[in-house]
């Protein structure tokens, strides 16, 4: 396999030991900067050219694109996947996992467990949002920040709006996120590679300190996840659309609380803390990925006119209930049923005498106007009265 590692830094810990694994493999290994790259677009064929030089072939890049180019790190991954050239992170899934807004609103439309958060422009609407999330204190993050900066802890009412519309009169945009007691000075970081967890550590904070981040003075620890915590980092992962992936997670006392998922994680800290060779499985990975590449069946199966790719929900008391797939007439509606999810669990390739419950959820291929017409209509959302502490607001 030839791969190239998008990287500014060639002597940092994470780039040396990826280049290394490579190697060490067999494979052909280049570290190129990012921003060295000039994107050709003049040709019949999408290219890149490298330091005013056409760029020869490669089977696929590993990005470790840094917060500071995250537009133009982007665009040359881009370029690539119109290449053909294989990632397992993708440029849309980077960019969402940078803008932390974004990254909030993907995970909690998919139910991802995380801290309450507000997202708040006008200065009337800061008391509110401080009050929505459970009240002072508060943990305040700038939408772009990484090891740690960028994220405050603002102990009363009065200092949080202080902080807030201070920020606001910079241009900067933040978060108002509930602070996780329980967890304070604390959090979990579990690296993700395909679909497992191929390592975890606990970080815990130096002192008074609340940001447990390594760059910050904290200490790491090997942990071993269960299967909840296990199952958070790797839906996380592949909402965002990234198959390596540093998932942080708040210990909450309901279980975990995701906090962030990052793109280009470091691996020194969770190398040192669970001796693991966490460079080798995502070298691995890629080889693999290479040399059996998945395919993105929403993407492929499109060109057959009429037919797609879409998620079956089980309502209650819907007629598919208690009864089993080969029983449910799906297959004479002409649709096949990929993937059962129920609850945490996933069950791949369900056998036709696989029972239905209610909330189940299926991932189908199959004629679209057929499963449109299965999909009950959308309830308006009626207006509700949601009381705060000490004032009633009326929502649309």
């Amino acid at each position: 396999m030839k791969l190239a590692i998008l990287s500014r830094a060639p002597r940092a810990y994470s780039t040396q030991r990826l280049r290394s694994a490579a190697v060490e493999r067999g494979h052909d290994v280049k570290v190129l900067n990012t921003l060295r790259f000039a994107i050709d677009l003049s040709g019949d064929e999408p290219d890149l050219q490298f330091r005013g030089k056409p760029l020869s072939d490669y089977d696929a890049i590993l990005p470790r694109i840094g917060n500071s180019i995250t537009y133009f790190g982007t665009a040359v991954v881009r370029q690539f996947e119109q290449m053909d050239v294989y990632t397992p992170n993708p440029s849309y899934g980077i960019a969402n996992s940078r803008d932390k807004l974004r990254a909030t609103q993907i995970l909690s439309r998919h139910g991802i467990g995380m801290p309450a958060t507000t997202f708040v422009r006008d200065r009337a609407d800061v008391i509110p949002g401080i009050k929505r999330v459970g009240g002072a204190p508060v943990v305040i993050k700038l939408i772009e920040g990484t090891q740690g900066i960028g994220v405050i802890l603002a102990p009363t009412m009065k200092v949080a709006e202080a902080i807030i519309e201070t920020l606001q009169s910079t241009s900067q945009q933040v978060l108002i996120q509930r602070f996780v007691e329980e967890s304070r000075g604390r959090d979990v970081r579990a690296l993700v590679v395909g679909d497992r967890v191929v390592a975890a550590m606990r970080r815990v904070a130096k002192g008074d300190e609340f940001r447990s981040n390594v760059h910050r003075g904290g200490s790491v620890e090997r942990v071993d996840l269960d299967e909840d915590y296990q199952q958070a980092a790797v839906r996380s992962a592949q909402i965002m659309g990234l198959k390596v992936a540093g998932v942080d997670m708040l210990e909450g006392n309901d279980g975990p609380l995701v906090m962030e998922v990052n793109s280009s994680p470091g691996l020194q800290g969770i190398e040192e803390a669970t001796n693991l060779d966490v460079a080798g499985a995502i070298i691995d990975y890629i080889a693999n990925q290479v040399a059996f590449p998945e395919i993105d069946v929403r993407q492929r199966l499109s060109v057959s006119t009429g037919y797609g790719v879409a998620e079956l929900f089980v309502h209650a008391g819907a007629e598919l209930v208690g009864q089993t797939i080969a029983e449910s007439g799906l297959s004479d509606r002409d649709i096949t049923v990929l993937t059962l999810n129920r609850g945490t669990r996933v069950i791949p390739n369900p056998r036709a005498s696989h029972r239905l419950e209610a909330e189940d959820r299926l991932l189908c291929f199959g004629k679209l106007e057929e499963m449109r017409s299965m999909i009950p209509t959308r309830k308006k959302r009626r207006a509700r009265v949601k009381k705060l502490p000490d004032q009633p607001i009326l929502e649309d």
